[in-house]
């Protein structure tokens, strides 16, 4: 049997990979097979709508077949365990955020996995911003009026999704920068605290912006202010709580997409590449300001790797300072 250059060439793949570290026939051919993405949280939230997005994004760009599939619990550590053990053939990929990545190294005793070694970065695709919202009935119209209310209010409650969430250590970080003295009231979830704020039974709270603006609108909530560095695309008539008085006070939540570790970097690249056309198409881009989504552009690999190494020392520092801790 005579073989073509074409033949030839992919029947030395693997020797060639070995001595050139060209892609394999294997890697060259991705995607042969269904791309499974794991969503950590349940159906309908922020994470969940990304998840969706990144899987149309892929079964368009790579003409592949993909499926989310939501495994919440744990705090996230459920399905990122899944993912951290899965075969890294680019198969099987998470939806990670900075709980899974980040927040969770230093707030679990003992985590299932290691956030830097047990997982391959891809890129970083989004970041999620918070809104300090109080219940109208408290007296406070800006965010140093409500200073002064918590102030002479000792003790003041406020909700939260969960011991070491990020709606409780933006409180927590509220706190110091603003010297006041709060008592946290930690829920299952953001929606439930964000429904007894809107019911009076805790005062105010730090929450995802994307479920509270539809309470901000509708006055079920007074919004105080948000906690990014600039004003959100999709909310600019907020004010920051830097600008409102906490210069330099910044809390965005992130999500990004990673793989097992080990996972071969042609592939990898192929991922990174449909993440990047994602962030970049204009459609896309109104998608993410109605969920309240700020794309972020630019994210390699490499700097989403870096970055994850700089959060995990950076949350540390404000878990620690939270006294969170989880078993």
């Amino acid at each position: 049997m005579l073989w073509n250059r074409r033949q030839a060439i992919a029947g030395c793949g693997g020797a060639l990979t070995l001595l050139t570290g060209l892609p394999t026939v294997a890697e060259s051919s991705y995607p042969s097979q269904t791309i499974k993405i794991i969503v950590p949280y349940p159906a309908g939230g922020t994470t969940d709508f990304l998840g969706r997005l990144v899987a149309d994004q892929l079964q368009t760009g790579l003409r592949a077949g993909v499926i989310v599939e939501n495994k919440p619990g744990a705090g996230t550590t459920l399905g990122a365990e899944l993912v951290a053990r899965a075969q890294p053939d680019g198969y099987t990929l998470l939806i990670a955020t900075s709980t899974t990545l980040a927040i969770n190294k230093t707030l679990y005793k003992k985590l299932p996995y290691d956030p830097v070694k047990d997982f391959t970065p891809i890129a970083l695709v989004a970041g999620v911003p918070f809104a300090l919202i109080v219940n109208p009935s408290v007296p406070a119209n800006t965010l140093s009026e409500f200073i002064a209310y918590a102030k002479s209010k000792p003790g003041l409650a406020y909700g939260s999704a969960g011991n070491g969430s990020p709606q409780h250590l933006g409180a927590e970080m509220l706190k110091t920068a603003a010297g006041i003295d709060i008592r946290h009231v930690p829920y299952r979830g953001s929606v439930p605290a964000m429904l007894d704020v809107i019911a009076g039974h805790v005062p105010f709270m730090v929450a995802d912006l994307q479920p509270a603006l539809p309470q901000i609108r509708e006055g079920k909530v007074r919004v105080l202010g948000v906690t990014t560095a600039k004003r959100v695309t999709a909310a600019p008539d907020i004010p920051t709580l830097a600008e409102s008085g906490l210069p330099g006070f910044e809390l965005v939540a992130w999500q990004g997409v990673v793989g097992p570790a080990g996972m071969p970097r042609p592939i990898v690249d192929q991922l990174a590449a449909q993440l990047a056309k994602l962030i970049a198409d204009p459609a896309a881009r109104d998608k993410f300001k109605i969920a309240a989504l700020e794309p972020l552009p630019g994210s390699t690999p490499d700097s989403f790797a870096a970055y994850v190494k700089t959060e995990v020392d950076r949350w540390a520092g404000i878990v620690t300072a939270s006294g969170a801790e989880l078993e």
